[in-house]
């Protein structure tokens, strides 16, 4: 099994700062890329921010310059440092991880791919 939690979230003044955690456990071969993306209801899942093993980072338009994710690999933790927070920002945030485990047929190790994620912390920006 592979688990992903997040922490970090709270309620916030326009404005302010807040910073999220998301840490991965469980058995698997390797992650490749984690992330952040946030959703409100009645609207579809965003991406916030992903980053590869290898440090390669992606922001959505909105929260580049405001926004910064970073990773720990030993750890298998990502965190994602808001700052300028705008009510819009309001939302459940998830974290993300591209796993990689392994499964045997007969004599053969299949690699299998799959995307676990966290139940989600809430964020909410308002005055």
């Amino acid at each position: 099994q592979v688990h992903v939690v997040e922490s970090g979230g709270g309620s916030v003044q326009p404005g302010e700062s807040l910073t999220l955690s998301c840490a991965a456990s469980g058995r698997y071969d390797s992650i490749n890329t984690m992330g952040w993306y946030r959703q409100v209801p009645y609207q579809e899942r965003e991406m916030v921010a992903t980053i590869t093993k290898f440090g390669s980072t992606n922001y959505a338009a909105s929260v580049s310059g405001r926004f910064t994710i970073s990773r720990d690999n030993a750890r298998n933790t990502i965190e994602l440092r808001m700052s300028g927070l705008k009510p819009e920002d309001t939302a459940r945030y998830q974290c993300s991880a591209e796993v990689t485990v392994s499964v045997m047929s007969g004599r053969a190790k299949i690699p299998q791919h799959f995307t676990t994620w966290g139940p989600g912390t809430q964020v909410t920006v308002s005055s």
